[in-house]
């Protein structure tokens, strides 16, 4: 049950939202027991972010919340993964990055909870 929702402060075309939730789909699976089959996305392009005060270069605010506990080696492995992933499609710089993970045991689906 991951969900992975972006904001960042460029526009987004549709080719790329494509891109990017497809390569989304392929790193998920860095997490243990993470698959493509349950993931979320979620994109906030035009948002007004701000990175030491400035907004004259694109900006990222990248949130990865996922069912189980934490994996911080994973974790580590999924900050290269979507830092090249933003980089690449958005050029976004990775100084301009910043990835929140959050693990929770309760999330609901399908009218009840796991």
């Amino acid at each position: 049950m991951p969900f992975i929702n972006s904001r960042v402060s460029v526009k987004i075309t549709e080719e790329q939202e494509k891109e990017l939730k497809t390569r989304l789909g392929q790193a998920i699976s860095i997490l243990p027991g993470k698959s493509e089959s349950w993931l979320m996305t979620g994109f906030e392009d035009e948002y007004h972010l701000y990175f030491r005060g400035d907004n004259s270069e694109p900006i990222a605010f990248i949130d990865v919340q996922i069912f189980g506990g934490p994996d911080e080696a994973a974790f580590e492995k999924m900050t290269a993964e979507l830092t090249k992933i933003y980089g690449e499609v958005l050029g976004i710089a990775a100084d301009h990055m910043y990835i929140r993970y959050s693990a929770t045991r309760d999330w609901g689906w399908n009218g009840g909870n796991f």
